[in-house]
């Protein structure tokens, strides 16, 4: 940095902050370190006693910090989301749409670990909404090497660390299973629970069933749900270990591909995830998922329907985290629950 008369500052970068003090009025810094001076600024520079500023001045291979946030803003932006202005080499992302955030967390990690830089943001995997704050990065000196964010960039490979994945409008069927609601001895209270569920990400419930306890009236549902067309079919109750629960044997029938019957999740261990046919869901719920605000199906949904075909590590990931302590004021998905490792 070197020391300039304050009239001759323009186009210059300040290497300090410079605090203006009325009396009574404020103590504040009118112009932050890093500030461009500008004409307009230098009668406000005399005002606070400012008549030699120290300003940076530019070097080969050296970049100023709001030219380096910029980089490291490229390297983070995905799709589906927009940046603050730089300011004092900080920019901010912004969500432009509800769906899923997904990070590349051993890339972010990697930019972090170079230092002088920073990347901070929400949990990954869990669902953001349209002006959502999604993540903030920052040059943390006033200047950087140029060398040091081109080995930045490299880490990215020239994909984004962060992407939006939108919601897909899946046609989806749900089987409510239970003799006792099947011979109309008590109310059907889980169905609406897993409507409203579906309805927080705008899918709608397309058909429905009610079957006994029997395996093979189960298996003929889901049959019959496919046949029209269904992209997601859920399957409430009967999933427990008892001998007269028989969904998963149902679901099993159908589905080529089960990726677990069991996860580390309170509420939610018996939930079972299968695919038929590749690609089309099948979820069984435990009777948790009626009377528990939050369950593991709060977690798996929002991905299933943003078309991520889970596998079960990501499943088993969710031990760390996986038990919701029901607050009584419920803050999800602003809590630890389903942050795994």
């Amino acid at each position: 940095m070197r020391l300039i008369k304050t009239e001759e500052a323009a186009g210059h970068v300040l290497c300090h902050d410079i605090t203006q003090i009325i009396k009574g009025v404020t103590k504040d810094a009118v112009f932050r370190k890093g500030h461009i001076v500008r004409e307009e600024d230098i009668p406000v520079l005399l005002s606070v006693g400012k008549e030699n500023l120290y300003v940076w001045e530019k070097q080969e291979g050296i970049l100023h910090e709001n030219e380096a946030a910029q980089i490291l803003c490229r390297m983070c932006r995905g799709d589906n989301m927009h940046p603050t202005e730089v300011k004092e080499g900080k920019i901010e992302l912004i969500a432009d749409c509800d769906g899923v955030l997904k990070i590349d967390v051993e890339k972010m990690n990697a930019v972090n670990c170079l230092g002088e830089m920073m990347i901070a943001s929400r949990h990954g995997n869990f669902p953001v909404k349209k002006g959502d704050k999604i993540a903030g990065t920052r040059i943390i000196p006033l200047v950087i090497e140029e060398e040091k964010m081109s080995r930045a960039e490299a880490l990215t490979q020239g994909e984004p660390i962060f992407q939006i994945v939108t919601y897909q409008k899946k046609r989806s069927g749900v089987i409510t299973t239970g003799s006792e609601v099947y011979k109309h001895r008590i109310v059907d209270n889980f169905t609406p629970v897993i409507e409203d569920k579906l309805k927080e990400y705008g899918v709608e419930m397309e058909d429905y069933a009610i079957c006994d306890d029997k395996p093979e009236m189960i298996t003929d549902a889901i049959h019959k749900m496919l046949d029209k067309g269904m992209d997601m079919i859920i399957c409430t109750g009967g999933m427990s270990v008892d001998p007269d629960d028989r969904t998963p044997l149902a679901i099993k029938n159908v589905a080529e591909d089960i990726v677990t019957y069991g996860a580390p999740v309170l509420p939610g261990a018996m939930f079972m995830l299968a695919y038929y046919d590749g690609d089309i869901p099948i979820m069984g719920l435990p009777g948790c998922v009626m009377y528990a605000k939050r369950t593991i199906f709060d977690l798996v949904l929002p991905r299933v329907l943003c078309n991520e075909k889970l596998k079960a590590e990501d499943l088993y990931r969710l031990g760390q985290g996986g038990l919701c302590l029901s607050c009584p004021t419920c803050t999800f998905p602003n809590c630890g629950f389903g942050k795994g490792a």
